[in-house]
């Protein structure tokens, strides 16, 4: 139910994904009545691997956390939460409030042992093929110890998907020991004395892109401003090149010949190719959805979900957290 466009995208996403990976079962949460409406016009549904679970509220995306917490449960964010919780769903992706999904999910799934607050974490294209990005908006103020345990889980989650001892950086103002808010400088002690972390020092912005470091780390605004930043960049830059390529006789020719090239681009670098953000640190697997995405970026997410079930992520997660915080 949550998003800027509801169930009337994320309904025909589910559908889609569902055409595209024979062995995904969903359980669409929400308004029934208005789910089985919008299924109703889209032909073929496989309904076997489809199933509709009714919750007479949904959560406004401007809602406060502490009421969504306290004065809703029923809920579709909620119901979708506890699912996961009673194993009746492998993870939970939702487009809703990111502040209420932080504050359920901490609340009905709980975190690993060890860590205080949960993490949003993507992968953003970088020079190298990808840097792991968190916090991205779930946590806006940060204490060193959080920022240090940020770092830890975007080692782990790195090592899961392949990286060996992949190099973690912390987002600073500047490379030297004496940039940086008392936060940063802070996590930066603390991280050069974790033994079995690879932890290269601070990295500034161009870094994430130029491949300084396999996993970045940063407080929930700064994280969520460089994730909006990029996403405008990238689609200012195809918008211009397509401009450029549309202003002249010579122009159109140029872009012709270098259509095949521009549309690699575009889909390497577009943002709902790369939508949906982890919540590292749960008992449970939760992704979050941008707000604005549409068809494709759903379908992202639920690729990110399913990606993170096949890896057993929380799981795998916690030993190695467990592991590398004690050696703090």
């Amino acid at each position: 139910m949550g998003g800027d466009f509801g169930p009337h995208c994320i309904v025909p996403a589910s559908v889609a994904c569902l055409a595209e990976f024979p062995s995904l079962h969903l359980v669409l949460v929400g308004q029934a009545p208005l789910i089985e409406e919008l299924l109703a016009g889209i032909p073929g549904v496989d309904r076997a691997r489809l199933r509709v679970e009714h919750a007479a509220q949904s959560i406004e995306m401007g809602e406060r956390p502490g009421q969504a917490l306290r004065g809703k449960p029923d809920s579709s964010m909620r119901v979708a939460l506890e699912a996961v919780r009673d194993g009746r769903a492998h993870a939970c992706v939702s487009a809703g409030n990111t502040g209420a999904l932080m504050a359920l999910s901490r609340h009905v799934l709980k975190t690993l042992p060890g860590i205080d607050r949960p993490a949003m974490i993507a992968a953003i294209p970088s020079r190298n093929g990808v840097c792991l990005l968190l916090d991205l908006g779930a946590n806006v103020d940060c204490t060193a110890e959080q920022l240090c345990q940020f770092a830890i889980m975007g080692a782990v989650a790195a090592e899961v998907q392949g990286t060996r001892a992949p190099r973690v950086g912390l987002l600073n103002v500047g490379s030297e020991e004496t940039k940086g808010n008392q936060q940063v400088k802070q996590a930066a002690a603390l991280l050069e004395g974790v033994d079995g972390l690879n932890y290269v020092g601070f990295v500034e912005g161009d870094g994430l892109y130029g491949g300084e470091a396999d996993v970045l780390v940063c407080d929930g605004f700064v994280g969520n401003a460089l994730l909006k930043s990029s996403e405008g960049l990238v689609t200012m830059i195809v918008s211009r090149l397509e401009a450029l390529f549309r202003g002249s006789l010579l122009g159109r020719v140029a872009g012709l010949l270098a259509l095949p090239v521009l549309r690699r681009l575009r889909g390497e670098l577009a943002p709902a190719r790369h939508n949906g953000a982890s919540f590292l640190g749960l008992q449970g697997i939760v992704v979050k959805s941008h707000g604005s995405a549409g068809p494709d970026g759903i379908k992202s997410a639920i690729r990110r979900a399913m990606t993170d079930v096949q890896e057993n992520l929380p799981a795998r997660l916690g030993g190695r957290i467990e592991h590398l915080i004690r050696n703090m």
